[in-house]
């Protein structure tokens, strides 16, 4: 067994090396300016002053809390994943034509989408037309240029595209499930909400895992791009998340130094939160053995 592993890890060795090459240089060539001031010539070396410069900085600690509000999304976005993927299974009507179009948001570029959303969510956009239409008057707002409203419509925006991607994983594991459980729990007098809580939950358990694990990464370091093309940070810096305060501090401010410092900041909290996932998941399967 030992030569057959040594065999195999030689096999993986080149994909290995250049998986290191191009993930791990930059990594470390991050931590390394971390400790420098990059704005100063010759680079001087000043210590866990940028750390410091980040944790005294309101504005990081705004956009930290906004990422952490994000990760509300992750509980939503399980539940209307299984709710739908459910349904799908169950083949209620027209489950061919969702199943076939629910997709089509989490494939669409996320720029096309923020583009689209940011002339919808506008002052004068459809969804405030639309409220007019029906009297609402006392609804009509700037989504995007309110203080209160500006997150939540991100948040929504985020929900919309990404619950496709969980109802397709959710589904397609849920096409191996016996059938014979829930017959087992129609005989039982199981209600749709018990089966969906006593059946497919547990089967699903690990995919499940996975995908939350997934969604807390996306939440973490993965919605740059809706805040670039939604609201730019503002109304007052009010969507600032961690990757925009990063671009900010980097090519704005140019202060390169502390975007490194936060960089890692971020990809420790990452890491942490994968280490507690993979545990989890061993947990998981060890039960299920």
């Amino acid at each position: 067994m030992k030569k057959e592993n040594l065999k195999g890890y030689i096999f993986i060795a080149p994909a290995l090396i250049f998986i290191a090459i191009i993930f791990m240089y930059p990594l470390i060539q991050n931590l390394y300016f971390s400790f420098l001031d990059l704005s100063q010539p010759g680079r001087p070396f000043v210590g866990g002053t940028n750390y410091k410069i980040m944790v005294s900085d309101p504005l990081f600690w705004t956009s930290f809390k906004n990422n952490i509000l994000l990760l509300l999304l992750v509980p939503i976005l399980v539940f209307i994943s299984l709710v739908i993927s459910y349904l799908l299974y169950e083949r209620i009507k027209g489950w061919k034509f969702y199943r076939a179009t629910i997709l089509i948001p989490y494939i669409i570029s996320i720029t096309a989408i923020g583009l689209f959303f940011s002339l919808f969510f506008q002052g004068r956009g459809l969804l405030n037309t639309i409220l007019k239409s029906l009297n609402l008057d006392i609804m009509v707002v700037d989504w995007l240029g309110s203080k209160t409203f500006a997150l939540p419509s991100v948040m929504f925006v985020i929900l919309w595209r990404e619950f496709g991607f969980g109802t397709m994983l959710f589904l397609a594991r849920l096409t191996t499930v016996p059938e014979e459980l829930f017959d087992a729990a129609d005989i039982d007098g199981a209600n749709w909400w018990q089966k969906l809580f006593n059946v497919v939950v547990p089967q699903l358990g690990t995919v499940i895992e996975f995908y939350v694990f997934i969604m807390i990464v996306t939440m973490l370091s993965w919605v740059f791009n809706y805040i670039l093309v939604m609201t730019l940070g503002g109304p007052a810096r009010s969507t600032y998340v961690t990757e925009y305060y990063i671009y900010m501090e980097a090519f704005r401010m140019k202060k390169m130094g502390v975007a490194s410092a936060v960089s890692i900041f971020l990809f420790a909290l990452t890491g942490i939160l994968a280490f507690i996932s993979f545990r989890f998941r061993r947990r998981l399967y060890s039960e299920y053995e």
